[in-house]
C-alpha cells in the first residue's frame, strides 16, 4: 500500500508542476475586470476634473478683479481721488490681465462709488464694487452692482 501511496504522490506531484509551467499569463476575465475598474475610475475622475477646470477659470477672473480694484484705488490715490474707466491706464499701477479672462469694464458712479466686471473663459461676468467683494454679475451704471438671475 505504500508503494501505491508513493506512485500517486509521484504523479501528483509531476502533474502539479506541469500544470505550473503553463501559468504565464493573464485570463481574459482577469483582463476584463481590470478593464472594467479603470473604467470605472475615469467616469468618476474626468467630471471632477472638468469641474475643478471651470473654477480655476473663475478663480481667474475673480482674481484678476480684485487686483484691478487694487490698482484703481492705487490710480485714484496718485491722481487726486479721481478714477479712471480705462483699465490700460493701470498698467502702472500693479495691473496685468489673466490669460483667458476678457471684456474688463471700469464703472464710475458718484461719491466714489466704482464697479468693476471681468468676464471668465468660461463665459461667466464676476463684479465688485467699491463696498462689495467679487460675486457673479455685472456693472450697472454709476458703479452699481447688479447680481446674476
Amino acid at each position: 500500500m505504500g508503494i501505491l501511496i508513493n506512485a500517486f504522490r509521484t504523479n501528483l506531484a509531476a502533474k502539479r508542476a506541469e500544470l505550473g509551467k503553463d501559468d504565464k499569463g493573464f485570463t481574459l476575465i482577469e483582463l476584463l475586470v481590470v478593464v472594467l475598474i479603470i473604467g470605472i475610475l475615469t467616469a468618476i475622475a474626468v467630471p471632477v476634473f472638468i469641474g475643478q477646470q471651470e473654477q480655476a477659470k473663475d478663480a481667474a477672473a475673480k482674481s484678476d478683479i480684485g487686483v484691478l480694484k487694487v490698482a484703481l484705488v492705487s490710480y485714484a490715490t496718485a491722481n487726486g481721488g479721481t478714477y479712471t474707466t480705462t483699465v490700460t491706464d493701470l498698467a502702472d499701477y500693479g495691473y496685468v490681465a489673466s490669460s483667458g479672462v476678457t471684456d474688463h469694464t471700469i464703472t464710475v458712479g458718484a461719491n466714489g462709488a466704482f464697479c468693476i466686471s471681468a468676464t471668465s473663459a468660461s463665459t461667466k461676468v464676476f463684479a465688485l464694487t467699491n463696498t462689495l467683494s467679487a460675486a457673479q454679475g455685472s456693472c450697472g451704471t454709476g458703479g452699481v452692482f447688479t447680481a446674476a438671475s
